[in-house]
């Protein structure tokens, strides 16, 4: 994508560092015990090599398939005032149902509401036209990618796990439960809509699309 200075896979897995350096990736071995993404990537960036990023991108390894649109997105959310970035896409609302599928509620100002894996937001009354219309409108599948601060990160890390993030498996809920602003870039799908590996289909679909995009025989 040319978008960073620098591109580091951070794993927990020796077989995972191992291909990736067999096939020109760098890697960092970290611990095994963090309890999110962000909290391995920074461990990372504490790494004295890396002291000198002022601006982290965490693309999550379960999102293959991001596109640079969501990576550009998260990334213009980061300013002063909001310190962390992510993005979201439109989606259609048989998302909803979806419990491997996160959901963002995103306020006017383009500041994250609340993330869920539960229906948000909930159609009270279906028989209602209108809130029905207003509801597709309003649908966004959450994208895991992040972007922040070197501060940012570094404070994040320093939070307790928070109950919310606990229950739904979702590390974002840990700054967000405590007040801060998620910037939510709302991005365009190019094409059908490619979701992250949540699920044993999900997977197998993914193992397709990399067996057609590397050209290999399926």
């Amino acid at each position: 994508m040319n978008l960073a200075d620098r591109c580091v896979i951070a794993t927990d897995s020796e077989e995972v560092a191992a291909a990736a350096t067999q096939n020109g990736a760098e890697a960092v071995l970290t611990r095994a015990s963090h309890p999110s993404g962000t909290d391995r990537i920074a461990e990372v960036v504490a790494q004295r090599k890396f002291r000198g990023f002022d601006l982290i991108l965490n693309v999550q390894g379960d999102e293959p398939f991001v596109s640079a649109d969501a990576v550009k997105g998260a990334l213009s959310m980061v300013h002063d005032e909001v310190t962390i970035g992510t993005a979201a896409v439109r989606a259609q609302p048989a998302i909803l149902t979806e419990p491997s599928v996160v959901k963002v509620v995103v306020a006017d100002n383009g500041r994250a509401l609340y993330f869920s894996r539960a229906p948000i937001p909930f159609l009270r009354e279906a028989r209602d036209s209108g809130d029905a219309a207003a509801l597709r409108e309003r649908v966004r599948q959450h994208i895991g990618v992040y972007a922040y601060t070197r501060d940012a990160l570094a404070a994040w890390v320093k939070l307790p796990v928070h109950p919310l993030e606990r229950i739904e498996r979702l590390e974002q809920l840990r700054p967000l439960a405590a007040g801060w602003a998620i910037g939510v870039a709302d991005i365009e799908a190019a094409g059908p809509l490619r979701r992250g590996i949540d699920t044993e289909g999900d997977l197998a679909e993914a193992n397709t699309k990399w067996t057609i995009f590397s050209g290999e025989p399926a």
